[in-house]
């Protein structure tokens, strides 16, 4: 096999490699989506809702100073 052929068809086989570990990549990540949406909502469930600020007015300012 001549050396330039030989190049090319490492060349693909390197190219095709590069993309088939991103596809896979990508269909891992569509696979856990699921899974990681779950977790998240599971865990902006059971935070503590902030506190609600009073309200004060300028009359209660006074009596406590």
């Amino acid at each position: 096999m001549p050396p330039f052929v030989e190049f090319i068809v490492i060349t693909i086989i390197m190219l095709g490699a590069f993309f088939l570990v991103f596809l896979l990549m990508y269909l891992f990540a569509l696979v856990l989506f699921p899974i990681e949406r779950s977790i998240s909502n599971a865990i902006w469930s059971h935070q503590a809702p902030p506190p609600v600020p009073q309200k004060s007015s300028f009359r209660d300012f006074s009596k406590k100073h």
